[in-house]
Protein backbone atom coordinates (compact mmCIF):
# COMPACT_ATOMS: atom_id res chain seq x y z
CA UNK A 1 0.00 0.00 0.00
CA UNK A 2 1.08 3.06 -0.70
CA UNK A 3 1.75 6.13 1.84
CA UNK A 4 -0.84 8.59 -0.07
CA UNK A 5 -3.38 5.42 0.09
CA UNK A 6 -2.28 4.68 3.93
CA UNK A 7 -3.19 8.63 4.37
CA UNK A 8 -6.40 8.22 2.58
CA UNK A 9 -7.22 5.54 4.97
CA UNK A 10 -6.57 7.22 7.64
CA UNK A 11 -8.28 10.42 6.56
CA UNK A 12 -11.15 8.34 6.68
CA UNK A 13 -10.73 6.28 9.32
CA UNK A 14 -12.84 8.38 11.63
CA UNK A 15 -15.59 9.98 9.38
CA UNK A 16 -17.43 11.72 11.62
CA UNK A 17 -14.59 13.84 12.73
CA UNK A 18 -13.10 14.33 9.73
CA UNK A 19 -16.43 15.67 7.87
CA UNK A 20 -16.83 18.00 11.09
CA UNK A 21 -13.06 18.87 10.78
CA UNK A 22 -13.25 19.43 7.07
CA UNK A 23 -17.21 21.50 7.28
CA UNK A 24 -15.29 23.97 9.93
CA UNK A 25 -12.27 24.22 7.44
CA UNK A 26 -15.22 25.18 4.88
CA UNK A 27 -16.29 27.77 7.24
CA UNK A 28 -13.36 29.45 7.90
CA UNK A 29 -12.02 29.79 4.29
CA UNK A 30 -15.64 30.51 3.22
CA UNK A 31 -15.26 33.92 5.16
CA UNK A 32 -11.56 33.85 3.68
CA UNK A 33 -12.79 34.28 0.30
CA UNK A 34 -15.58 36.90 1.47
CA UNK A 35 -13.05 38.89 2.86
CA UNK A 36 -10.30 38.41 -0.23
CA UNK A 37 -13.09 39.09 -2.83
CA UNK A 38 -14.69 42.33 -0.87
CA UNK A 39 -10.88 43.71 -0.75
CA UNK A 40 -10.63 42.76 -4.51
CA UNK A 41 -13.93 44.32 -5.78
CA UNK A 42 -11.98 47.47 -3.86
CA UNK A 43 -9.23 47.14 -5.71
CA UNK A 44 -10.67 46.49 -8.91
CA UNK A 45 -11.94 49.83 -9.22
CA UNK A 46 -8.71 51.10 -10.21
CA UNK A 47 -6.99 48.08 -11.68
CA UNK A 48 -9.74 48.76 -14.34
CA UNK A 49 -8.47 51.77 -15.13
CA UNK A 50 -7.97 53.22 -18.25
CA UNK A 51 -4.10 53.61 -19.16
CA UNK A 52 -3.83 56.35 -21.04
CA UNK A 53 -6.98 58.74 -19.46
CA UNK A 54 -5.40 61.36 -16.93
CA UNK A 55 -7.21 63.22 -14.31
CA UNK A 56 -6.77 66.86 -13.08
CA UNK A 57 -7.92 68.35 -10.07
CA UNK A 58 -7.24 70.79 -7.62
CA UNK A 59 -3.84 70.43 -5.99
CA UNK A 60 -4.56 71.18 -2.54
CA UNK A 61 -7.93 68.53 -2.38
CA UNK A 62 -10.01 66.61 -4.76
CA UNK A 63 -12.90 67.86 -2.78
CA UNK A 64 -12.23 71.92 -3.96
CA UNK A 65 -13.13 73.07 -7.22
CA UNK A 66 -11.51 74.29 -10.66
CA UNK A 67 -12.53 76.96 -12.70
CA UNK A 68 -14.37 75.99 -15.58
CA UNK A 69 -12.14 77.98 -17.46
CA UNK A 70 -9.35 75.46 -17.28
CA UNK A 71 -11.07 72.75 -19.17
CA UNK A 72 -10.53 74.52 -21.99
CA UNK A 73 -7.10 75.77 -21.46
CA UNK A 74 -6.24 71.84 -21.05
CA UNK A 75 -8.02 71.44 -24.72
CA UNK A 76 -5.66 73.72 -26.41
CA UNK A 77 -2.89 71.94 -25.29
CA UNK A 78 -0.47 70.04 -27.51
CA UNK A 79 -0.43 66.63 -26.96
CA UNK A 80 -4.28 66.85 -25.92
CA UNK A 81 -6.34 64.44 -28.02
CA UNK A 82 -9.37 64.72 -26.16
CA UNK A 83 -10.92 66.18 -22.77
CA UNK A 84 -13.49 66.95 -20.81
CA UNK A 85 -15.11 67.56 -17.21
CA UNK A 86 -17.23 66.72 -14.11
CA UNK A 87 -18.82 67.44 -10.82
CA UNK A 88 -20.41 65.45 -8.28
CA UNK A 89 -24.19 65.64 -7.98
CA UNK A 90 -24.37 62.89 -5.43
CA UNK A 91 -28.04 62.74 -5.97
CA UNK A 92 -30.61 59.62 -4.14
CA UNK A 93 -33.37 58.10 -5.62
CA UNK A 94 -35.80 58.99 -2.80
CA UNK A 95 -37.75 55.35 -3.92
CA UNK A 96 -34.29 53.27 -3.24
CA UNK A 97 -32.83 55.13 -0.27
CA UNK A 98 -30.23 52.28 0.88
CA UNK A 99 -29.09 51.92 -2.69
CA UNK A 100 -25.84 53.96 -3.39
CA UNK A 101 -24.75 54.77 -6.88
CA UNK A 102 -22.74 57.12 -8.68
CA UNK A 103 -24.07 60.44 -10.32
CA UNK A 104 -22.08 62.92 -12.35
CA UNK A 105 -22.62 66.59 -13.90
CA UNK A 106 -20.68 66.00 -16.97
CA UNK A 107 -20.29 68.36 -20.73
CA UNK A 108 -22.08 65.35 -22.63
CA UNK A 109 -20.48 65.04 -25.66
CA UNK A 110 -17.23 65.42 -24.45
CA UNK A 111 -17.62 63.31 -21.75
CA UNK A 112 -18.89 60.28 -24.35
CA UNK A 113 -15.67 60.97 -26.55
CA UNK A 114 -13.04 60.56 -23.25
CA UNK A 115 -14.91 57.56 -22.02
CA UNK A 116 -15.19 55.30 -25.12
CA UNK A 117 -16.06 52.60 -23.80
CA UNK A 118 -19.40 53.70 -23.24
CA UNK A 119 -21.71 51.72 -25.71
CA UNK A 120 -25.02 54.56 -26.36
CA UNK A 121 -27.08 53.79 -28.75
CA UNK A 122 -26.83 56.63 -31.60
CA UNK A 123 -30.48 57.53 -31.30
CA UNK A 124 -30.16 57.88 -27.66
CA UNK A 125 -26.92 60.06 -27.61
CA UNK A 126 -28.80 62.24 -30.01
CA UNK A 127 -31.78 62.80 -27.76
CA UNK A 128 -29.24 63.11 -24.91
CA UNK A 129 -27.32 65.62 -26.25
CA UNK A 130 -30.32 67.94 -27.46
CA UNK A 131 -32.12 67.72 -23.93
CA UNK A 132 -30.80 69.61 -21.12
CA UNK A 133 -33.76 67.90 -18.81
CA UNK A 134 -31.99 64.52 -20.13
CA UNK A 135 -29.90 62.04 -18.41
CA UNK A 136 -28.15 58.75 -19.16
CA UNK A 137 -27.59 56.13 -16.82
CA UNK A 138 -25.70 52.36 -17.16
CA UNK A 139 -27.81 49.27 -17.78
CA UNK A 140 -26.71 47.77 -14.04
CA UNK A 141 -27.87 50.89 -12.36
CA UNK A 142 -30.86 50.99 -14.81
CA UNK A 143 -32.31 47.75 -13.68
CA UNK A 144 -31.37 48.47 -9.64
CA UNK A 145 -33.35 51.64 -9.66
CA UNK A 146 -36.23 50.20 -12.28
CA UNK A 147 -36.43 52.79 -14.92
CA UNK A 148 -36.33 52.73 -18.90
CA UNK A 149 -36.07 55.40 -21.65
CA UNK A 150 -38.71 58.01 -21.39
CA UNK A 151 -39.38 57.43 -17.65
CA UNK A 152 -38.66 60.60 -15.18
CA UNK A 153 -36.72 60.15 -12.65
CA UNK A 154 -36.88 62.43 -9.75
CA UNK A 155 -33.56 62.40 -7.38
CA UNK A 156 -32.71 64.47 -4.17
CA UNK A 157 -29.94 66.31 -4.29
CA UNK A 158 -26.94 66.42 -1.21
CA UNK A 159 -24.04 68.32 -2.83
CA UNK A 160 -26.96 70.89 -4.19
CA UNK A 161 -30.12 70.06 -2.65
CA UNK A 162 -33.68 70.20 -4.02
CA UNK A 163 -35.60 67.73 -6.01
CA UNK A 164 -34.06 66.98 -9.64
CA UNK A 165 -36.41 65.77 -12.63
CA UNK A 166 -34.16 63.76 -15.15
CA UNK A 167 -35.82 62.67 -17.87
CA UNK A 168 -34.49 59.53 -18.57
CA UNK A 169 -32.85 59.75 -22.32
CA UNK A 170 -30.84 56.70 -22.68
CA UNK A 171 -29.52 53.12 -20.99
CA UNK A 172 -26.14 52.44 -22.07
CA UNK A 173 -23.79 49.29 -21.29
CA UNK A 174 -19.36 49.64 -21.84
CA UNK A 175 -17.30 47.57 -24.05
CA UNK A 176 -14.94 46.33 -21.15
CA UNK A 177 -15.30 46.39 -17.80
CA UNK A 178 -15.47 49.71 -16.03
CA UNK A 179 -16.99 51.67 -13.14
CA UNK A 180 -18.99 54.38 -14.97
CA UNK A 181 -21.69 51.08 -15.96
CA UNK A 182 -22.86 52.12 -12.66
CA UNK A 183 -22.96 56.11 -13.27
CA UNK A 184 -26.28 57.89 -13.53
CA UNK A 185 -24.91 61.25 -16.24
CA UNK A 186 -26.66 64.57 -16.69
CA UNK A 187 -25.76 67.79 -18.06
CA UNK A 188 -23.68 70.01 -16.36
CA UNK A 189 -24.68 73.21 -17.69
CA UNK A 190 -27.81 72.35 -16.52
CA UNK A 191 -26.93 71.98 -12.86
CA UNK A 192 -25.05 75.17 -13.50
CA UNK A 193 -27.75 77.15 -14.39
CA UNK A 194 -29.93 75.99 -11.59
CA UNK A 195 -27.52 76.50 -8.33
CA UNK A 196 -26.82 80.13 -6.98
CA UNK A 197 -24.88 82.06 -8.91
CA UNK A 198 -21.52 82.42 -6.76
CA UNK A 199 -21.56 78.40 -7.16
CA UNK A 200 -21.49 78.75 -10.93
CA UNK A 201 -18.37 78.50 -13.12
CA UNK A 202 -16.79 75.34 -11.41
CA UNK A 203 -15.81 71.83 -11.76
CA UNK A 204 -14.66 69.64 -9.59
CA UNK A 205 -11.87 66.98 -12.34
CA UNK A 206 -10.96 67.44 -15.83
CA UNK A 207 -10.70 64.19 -17.47
CA UNK A 208 -7.76 63.95 -20.65
CA UNK A 209 -6.66 61.66 -23.46
CA UNK A 210 -3.71 62.41 -24.80
CA UNK A 211 -3.40 61.91 -28.59
CA UNK A 212 -0.99 59.35 -30.15
CA UNK A 213 2.27 59.15 -29.50
CA UNK A 214 2.24 61.65 -26.68
CA UNK A 215 3.42 60.60 -23.17
CA UNK A 216 0.81 60.35 -20.65
CA UNK A 217 3.51 61.24 -17.80
CA UNK A 218 4.34 63.93 -19.83
CA UNK A 219 1.11 65.66 -20.91
CA UNK A 220 0.86 65.69 -16.86
CA UNK A 221 3.56 67.72 -16.11
CA UNK A 222 2.62 69.85 -19.06
CA UNK A 223 -1.09 70.72 -17.61
CA UNK A 224 0.35 71.23 -14.19
CA UNK A 225 2.95 73.86 -15.11
CA UNK A 226 0.58 75.41 -17.25
CA UNK A 227 -1.80 76.48 -14.26
CA UNK A 228 1.24 76.40 -11.76
CA UNK A 229 1.53 80.27 -11.33
CA UNK A 230 -2.06 80.40 -10.97
CA UNK A 231 -4.16 81.08 -7.58
CA UNK A 232 -5.37 77.95 -8.10
CA UNK A 233 -3.05 75.09 -8.54
CA UNK A 234 -3.98 72.06 -9.68
CA UNK A 235 -2.67 68.12 -9.82
CA UNK A 236 -2.73 65.69 -12.78
CA UNK A 237 -2.50 61.92 -12.60
CA UNK A 238 -3.65 59.07 -14.08
CA UNK A 239 -6.72 57.41 -13.45
CA UNK A 240 -5.16 54.84 -11.66
CA UNK A 241 -3.36 56.68 -9.23
CA UNK A 242 -6.36 58.82 -9.00
CA UNK A 243 -8.91 56.06 -7.82
CA UNK A 244 -6.42 54.44 -5.34
CA UNK A 245 -6.26 57.73 -3.84
CA UNK A 246 -9.85 57.49 -3.25
CA UNK A 247 -9.11 54.01 -1.87
CA UNK A 248 -6.78 55.58 0.23
CA UNK A 249 -9.35 56.61 2.28
CA UNK A 250 -10.72 53.22 2.97
CA UNK A 251 -6.67 52.30 3.92
CA UNK A 252 -7.73 51.48 7.49
CA UNK A 253 -10.98 49.15 6.57
CA UNK A 254 -8.75 47.13 4.06
CA UNK A 255 -5.99 46.90 6.65
CA UNK A 256 -8.70 45.93 9.35
CA UNK A 257 -9.83 42.99 6.55
CA UNK A 258 -6.05 41.87 5.76
CA UNK A 259 -5.21 41.50 9.35
CA UNK A 260 -8.80 39.53 9.99
CA UNK A 261 -7.93 37.56 6.86
CA UNK A 262 -4.84 36.49 8.60
CA UNK A 263 -6.82 35.38 11.79
CA UNK A 264 -8.56 32.72 9.80
CA UNK A 265 -5.76 31.69 7.97
CA UNK A 266 -4.39 30.89 11.62
CA UNK A 267 -7.50 29.47 12.78
CA UNK A 268 -7.30 27.06 9.62
CA UNK A 269 -3.65 25.97 10.55
CA UNK A 270 -5.14 24.97 14.60
CA UNK A 271 -8.02 23.50 12.93
CA UNK A 272 -5.77 20.95 11.13
CA UNK A 273 -3.58 20.64 13.41
CA UNK A 274 -5.82 19.39 16.39
CA UNK A 275 -7.27 16.96 13.69
CA UNK A 276 -3.85 15.38 13.01
CA UNK A 277 -2.28 15.62 16.45
CA UNK A 278 -5.70 13.63 17.63
CA UNK A 279 -4.91 10.90 14.73
CA UNK A 280 -1.10 10.84 15.65
CA UNK A 281 -1.97 9.97 19.52
CA UNK A 282 -4.49 7.53 18.40
CA UNK A 283 -2.59 5.66 15.79
CA UNK A 284 0.40 5.82 18.05
CA UNK A 285 1.28 1.91 17.65
CA UNK A 286 0.49 1.99 14.27
CA UNK A 287 3.45 4.82 13.95
CA UNK A 288 5.62 2.71 16.31
CA UNK A 289 5.29 -0.16 13.78
CA UNK A 290 5.97 1.45 10.89
CA UNK A 291 9.02 2.97 12.81
CA UNK A 292 10.52 -0.18 13.77
CA UNK A 293 9.84 -1.71 10.45
CA UNK A 294 12.55 1.05 9.08
CA UNK A 295 10.19 3.94 8.09
CA UNK A 296 12.32 7.14 8.64
CA UNK A 297 11.46 10.81 9.50
CA UNK A 298 11.33 11.67 5.90
CA UNK A 299 8.69 8.80 5.34
CA UNK A 300 6.85 9.64 8.12
CA UNK A 301 6.64 13.05 7.67
CA UNK A 302 5.42 12.77 4.04
CA UNK A 303 2.19 10.01 5.34
CA UNK A 304 1.37 13.08 7.61
CA UNK A 305 2.00 15.83 5.12
CA UNK A 306 -0.96 13.72 2.31
CA UNK A 307 -3.22 13.32 5.46
CA UNK A 308 -3.15 17.44 6.49
CA UNK A 309 -3.28 18.26 2.53
CA UNK A 310 -6.22 15.93 2.41
CA UNK A 311 -8.10 17.74 4.85
CA UNK A 312 -7.33 20.73 3.40
CA UNK A 313 -7.86 20.14 -0.21
CA UNK A 314 -11.41 18.95 1.11
CA UNK A 315 -12.21 22.11 3.15
CA UNK A 316 -10.97 24.34 0.51
CA UNK A 317 -12.95 22.57 -2.34
CA UNK A 318 -16.21 22.75 -0.35
CA UNK A 319 -15.43 26.56 0.94
CA UNK A 320 -14.71 27.66 -2.78
CA UNK A 321 -18.34 26.09 -3.96
CA UNK A 322 -19.89 27.60 -1.03
CA UNK A 323 -18.34 31.13 -1.83
CA UNK A 324 -19.21 30.92 -5.55
CA UNK A 325 -22.73 30.13 -4.92
CA UNK A 326 -23.17 32.30 -2.20
CA UNK A 327 -21.51 35.39 -4.11
CA UNK A 328 -22.86 34.45 -7.33
CA UNK A 329 -26.14 33.97 -6.73
CA UNK A 330 -26.90 35.72 -3.50
CA UNK A 331 -24.33 38.12 -2.56
CA UNK A 332 -23.10 39.48 -5.71
CA UNK A 333 -26.56 40.41 -7.77
CA UNK A 334 -27.31 42.99 -4.26
CA UNK A 335 -24.08 44.22 -3.59
CA UNK A 336 -23.94 45.20 -7.13
CA UNK A 337 -27.53 46.72 -7.09
CA UNK A 338 -27.44 48.46 -3.47
CA UNK A 339 -23.68 49.85 -3.39
CA UNK A 340 -22.50 49.76 -7.02
CA UNK A 341 -20.81 53.21 -6.59
CA UNK A 342 -18.57 51.15 -4.24
CA UNK A 343 -18.68 47.76 -5.81
CA UNK A 344 -19.21 47.75 -9.47
CA UNK A 345 -18.16 44.36 -9.83
CA UNK A 346 -18.88 41.83 -6.98
CA UNK A 347 -17.76 38.26 -7.60
CA UNK A 348 -15.33 35.88 -6.59
CA UNK A 349 -12.02 36.05 -8.71
CA UNK A 350 -10.33 32.38 -9.92
CA UNK A 351 -7.19 33.76 -8.31
CA UNK A 352 -8.90 34.24 -5.52
CA UNK A 353 -10.55 30.46 -5.60
CA UNK A 354 -7.86 28.82 -6.39
CA UNK A 355 -5.12 30.99 -4.02
CA UNK A 356 -8.28 29.48 -1.13
CA UNK A 357 -8.24 26.41 -2.34
CA UNK A 358 -3.80 26.57 -2.48
CA UNK A 359 -3.82 27.76 0.84
CA UNK A 360 -6.20 24.83 2.71
CA UNK A 361 -3.74 22.57 0.81
CA UNK A 362 -0.79 23.85 1.95
CA UNK A 363 -1.81 24.71 5.67
CA UNK A 364 -2.76 21.26 5.83
CA UNK A 365 0.67 19.91 4.66
CA UNK A 366 2.59 22.44 6.87
CA UNK A 367 0.43 21.23 9.98
CA UNK A 368 1.50 17.93 9.34
CA UNK A 369 4.32 17.88 8.99
CA UNK A 370 4.50 19.99 12.20
CA UNK A 371 2.96 16.61 13.99
CA UNK A 372 6.14 14.88 12.71
CA UNK A 373 8.07 16.33 15.45
CA UNK A 374 5.74 14.81 18.21
CA UNK A 375 5.85 11.52 16.78
CA UNK A 376 9.48 11.70 16.30
CA UNK A 377 10.31 12.72 20.04
CA UNK A 378 8.51 9.30 21.56
CA UNK A 379 10.68 5.91 21.45
CA UNK A 380 9.27 3.11 19.09
CA UNK A 381 9.01 1.07 22.39
CA UNK A 382 6.73 3.48 23.83
CA UNK A 383 4.57 4.24 20.83
CA UNK A 384 4.63 -0.14 20.21
CA UNK A 385 2.78 -0.61 24.23
CA UNK A 386 0.41 2.36 22.64
CA UNK A 387 1.77 5.38 24.89
CA UNK A 388 1.17 8.94 24.19
CA UNK A 389 -2.82 7.81 23.51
Amino acid sequence: MSLVRLALRNVLRKPGRTLATVVALAVALTAFILLRTTVGAWHGTYERAAEDRLGTRNRVSFTLVLPRAYADEVRDLPGVRTASFANWFAGRDPKHPTTVFTSLAVDAASYLAVYDEIALDPAARKRWLASREGAVLGDTLAGTLGVRVGDTLVLDGTVYPGRWSLRIEGVYSTTRQSPVRSQLLLHWSRLDEAIPAWRRGRLGWIVTRPAAGTSPAALARAIDERFAARNVRTLTLSERAINRSFLGLLASILDALDAVSIVILAVVALLCGNALAMGVRERSSEYGILRTLGFRGPALGLLLGVEGALLGAAGGALAVALAVVLVHHVLGAYVEAQLSGLFPYFQVAPRTALGALGLGVGLGAATGLLSLGHLLRGSCAAQLRGGGR
